[in-house]
């Protein structure tokens, strides 16, 4: 019976000594990949840093300009002047309908610019 009482709790000893031995090499393996992702985000973000800065130096306004310029025969871009905007009275709106069913009613159906009613769901 002492015997018994001495071995148990050694077995148990050599059961929780092999679970913490595994749980440590699981816990390294899961640090060496969290490092590695770390890495990688590290990367990935400088890369997105150095694209950035190549669409900066793409688009830089002198550059387009002359490129519209180079490319006019075909693409016929010219630039933007306030006489390209017109004002508000000038757009054709869709009538409301005569029965008062537009949004203005509470209803959250809005009205599209053909007339047609388009529930908001």
């Amino acid at each position: 019976m002492r015997s018994l009482l001495l071995v148990l709790p050694a077995f148990a000893v050599l059961g929780l000594a092999f679970w913490a031995y595994r749980e440590n090499y699981a816990t390294q393996e899961t640090l060496r990949q969290v490092t590695a992702l770390q890495s990688e985000i590290g990367g990935l973000r400088e890369e997105l840093g150095v694209l950035r800065a190549e669409w900066a130096y793409l688009n830089r306004p002198d550059r387009l300009r002359e490129l519209a310029d180079i490319n006019f025969d075909r693409l016929r871009l010219l630039p933007l002047s306030a006489r390209h905007f017109g004002r508000v009275d000038q757009i054709a709106f869709a009538p409301r309908p005569a029965d008062g069913s537009g949004a203005a009613d509470g209803s959250g159906a809005a009205v599209s610019v053909i007339g047609t009613r388009e529930t908001g769901q």
